[in-house]
């Protein structure tokens, strides 16, 4: 059923982080694009029932994320991936995974199974008996993604994944995350390439509102509308959804 948001609005100190947010996610990658501060950890936090809902209702595959009852199922199909997550580095990949999934419900005698089979999604599965501290930042990365999705989520909650990857990490992570999973899946970044290139929809957000829900074709188009210039199309597009016509 994956994700919808109406009417949210979140805030701290007075001060707006979400201001009426509605939208929707179906099963496949929708990214949150938008610049620092834009509200996009916010809402992840609410989906993840991290963070109390304020006003306006959101649901998670049909869940009610505003009630106790709601919240405690959505933890059930959720997966979820912080911008800051802590691994510790003498334990070694496979029984990190397999700890993640046995914490999130997986019954003890399955847990090796998807453990294994969630370390291939990710192209780690010759690793599984390495520590954690030998990885790189980018393996770091799909580590924490085989264990966000080891237990088989039907929502998965990525918050800024690719944040100080190099180019080349970026993209065996976008892989990953197109491998690792049928789920719906919201991802959060400031790096245009990231939603474009990984997302069936893009939503982009600015000072806690939405100002762009589509396809990254739908993108280009808005950009394509405001005539040449040195940017790209999908540039142009996003420009375009932050300003308007306005030259920025």
């Amino acid at each position: 059923m994956g994700v919808e948001v109406r009417g949210l609005t979140v805030a701290y100190r007075r001060r707006n982080a979400l201001s009426d947010v509605s939208l929707a996610a179906a099963p496949g990658v929708t990214a949150l694009l938008g610049p620092n501060g834009a509200g996009k950890t916010t809402l992840l936090s609410v989906l993840a029932t991290a963070q109390p809902v304020g006003a306006g209702v959101a649901f998670v595959d049909g869940q009610d994320v505003g009630t106790r009852e709601g919240r405690a199922a959505a933890r059930d199909v959720l997966g979820w991936l912080p911008q800051r997550f802590d691994l510790a580095g003498g334990m070694s990949l496979l029984d990190t995974v397999a700890f993640a999934a046995w914490a999130n419900g997986v019954a003890e005698r399955e847990v090796f199974g998807h453990a294994s089979a969630a370390l291939d999604r990710v192209d780690l599965a010759g690793r599984g008996r390495e520590r954690v501290r030998t990885l790189s930042g980018g393996q770091r990365q799909r580590l924490g993604l085989a264990a966000a999705t080891a237990h088989g989520p039907s929502v998965l909650l990525l918050d800024e994944p690719t944040a100080g990857l190099d180019p080349e990490q970026r993209v065996h992570f976008r892989r990953s995350v197109r491998s690792a999973t049928d789920a719906t899946v919201l991802l959060s970044t400031h790096l245009l390439d990231d939603a474009v290139q990984a997302a069936d929809q893009v939503v982009i957000l600015a000072e806690g509102t939405v100002r762009f829900v589509g396809s990254p074709d739908d993108l280009a188009r808005l950009g394509s509308a405001r005539g040449p210039g040195t940017e790209s199309a999908h540039e142009a597009g996003y420009l375009v959804a932050l300003h308007g016509d306005e030259k920025p």
